[in-house]
């Protein structure tokens, strides 16, 4: 028998890991990639003009039986990924609310991978801890939040939309829903939460669903003309809900939103929560990093205030994919809506070698290092860097509206607020003076939703540009988030004037001939 064991415990295992001098290789040949793929960002189509089927062929294989050389799967990057991307990173890159990526950001997301830390508890991720309480604190003090919130990083907006609101379900209802969930006796109406009409972001339905409370559970409050809550008719429909037995828990407040850039009135939104008990829920996730900014600083009155903050990094603050914030007022609120206990999640006796697990403070267990890409991109920015970049941004999109305003062809629908500005092209020639075209109007809009939806369509096509096409009171619209720390004044004037001729080329060549025409001095 001893024999035995002695053969088994001399018998060679399998070591498929590269050496280190072959790791290094490749790793400077990775790195040669990534620095000529940063070279070209400005040059490279921002879109691949490929259908969906003809770029699944391009990656239809088999199952790899034998391995590969690791060489050769590097330069699938160049051959086959590469061209098939869209490039987020390019000045030229407008659609969705979709950060840029810093360079030191992708350095950092090799590191962390390397030592493939879990932050989802202390011990086994010492410093990732430490570093994501630390940048939490750092985001709080930019934006004006109290220090001594908690939170952390997750995913994207909707989970840290989702962190939250749970957060608020379970500490405002009447019961503990912890414990007994929906399904309680003591349960009373239905659990309501309260936003915008017009610019509350889907990612509210979405977390509504997630909380098993069902889409109609989210009650959707008329806007101002500029976009922004109407606070006089949220307390009327508050009133109005609890008169009937339901469950209002939680309003929500659009914090740059996705349309517009529209900012809620926090204040009023939070006296009006404070006096009814409820959840204050500031939607950042686009614009709140703009209250770091002097001159838009007044914009955030009340942010302060807000029981919990969302915002995303990887949106305006151009942190590559992935990473979500959320920040909460009461970090024991936070904790209290998801501890849980187990002796295998911390050890059956307790140690001094410890600190803070977050998986207490949301719903993932298991958790990547993504406060290291944000707290690198921090450190090498600084404050006064970041603000420079996030003002630039605001200049790009107030010379967008200046060239809207100035061209006949094209109709501004609001004043750029921070850095998303929607508008459509609208031809002169189609035009009454006071803008009213009698029977046809239905026609005419029906028209210019088609041209300008087609002309997001080719501009992606064309490589120049990514935009893509949003509603605003209906009606299709040209919406340009501006939101890559690459886009300059001179990038904005090519993309609006290959728009502009675009549009040109589309209404010459398929404009309805039942539309009526009017000279364009009349316009």
């Amino acid at each position: 028998m001893s024999n035995e064991n002695n053969h088994h415990t001399t018998k060679e295992f399998a070591d498929l890991d590269l050496s280190p001098d072959e790791f290094q290789q490749l790793g400077y040949r990775a790195v040669d990639m990534i620095a000529e793929y940063y070279r070209g960002i400005r040059e490279v189509p921002v879109f691949p003009p490929r259908t969906s089927a003809e770029i699944a062929r391009v990656f239809e294989e088999n199952l790899p039986e034998l391995g590969q050389e690791p060489g050769a799967i590097l330069a699938e990057w160049s051959e086959k990924i590469l061209p098939n991307a869209t490039h987020l990173g390019s000045p030229r890159y407008f659609g969705f609310v979709n950060g840029s990526g810093t360079m030191i950001g992708a350095l950092a997301e090799a590191l962390a991978a390397s030592v493939n830390m879990n932050a989802g508890a202390w011990k086994p991720a010492p410093a990732a801890t430490e570093i994501e309480r630390r940048t939490l604190a750092w985001i709080a003090e930019l934006i004006g939040y109290p220090l001594e919130c908690g939170g952390l990083f997750t995913s994207g907006g909707t989970m840290a939309n989702f962190t939250g609101i749970l957060a608020a379900l379970r500490n405002t209802a009447p019961y503990n829903t912890t414990e007994e969930g929906l399904q309680s006796e003591m349960r009373r109406g239905r659990f309501l939460i309260y936003m915008s009409d017009h610019e509350g972001h889907v990612s509210i339905s979405r977390v509504a669903d997630l909380l098993n409370l069902g889409r109609s559970a989210v009650r959707r409050v008329p806007s101002n003309e500029d976009f922004t809550m109407d606070t006089a008719a949220l307390e009327k429909i508050l009133d109005e809900d609890a008169a009937q037995g339901d469950i209002p828990f939680c309003v929500v407040a659009q914090v740059g939103s996705i349309n517009v850039g529209a900012i809620d009135p926090l204040e009023e939104i939070a006296r009006i929560c404070r006096e009814r008990g409820l959840w204050f829920h500031a939607d950042g996730a686009c614009g709140a990093v703009g209250a770091m900014l002097p001159e838009k600083r007044h914009l955030y009155r009340g942010l302060e205030k807000a029981d919990s903050v969302t915002l995303d990094p990887h949106k305006w603050l151009y942190i590559p994919y992935e990473c979500g914030c959320l920040l909460v007022r009461d970090p024991e609120k936070l904790r209290r809506a998801f501890s849980m206990s187990a002796p295998y999640l911390r050890g059956a006796l307790p140690t001094e070698y410890t600190g803070i697990d977050y998986l207490e403070y949301g719903p993932q267990m298991s958790r990547g290092f993504n406060a290291l890409k944000l707290w690198m991109s921090l450190k090498h920015y600084g404050a006064e860097g970041y603000r420079k970049l996030l003002s630039q941004n605001v200049r790009c999109a107030e010379h967008l509206d200046r060239l809207v305003r100035e061209s006949p062809d094209f109709e501004p629908l609001h004043r750029p607020n921070l850095f998303i500005y929607s508008f459509r092209y609208f031809p002169a020639d189609l035009r009454l003076p006071d803008q009213q075209n009698g029977d046809g109007e239905n026609d005419l809009n029906a028209w210019l939703d088609r041209l300008n939806q087609r002309i997001a369509d080719e501009i992606q096509l064309s490589g120049t540009a990514f935009i893509m096409t949003s509603k605003i009171h209906g009606r299709t619209v040209l919406r340009m988030s501006i939101c890559s720390h690459r886009t300059t004044l001179q990038d904005i004037e090519i993309v609006f004037g290959k728009l502009r001729e675009i549009g040109e080329a589309l209404h010459r060549r398929e404009r309805p001939e039942t539309l009526p025409a009017f000279p364009q001095n009349q316009a």
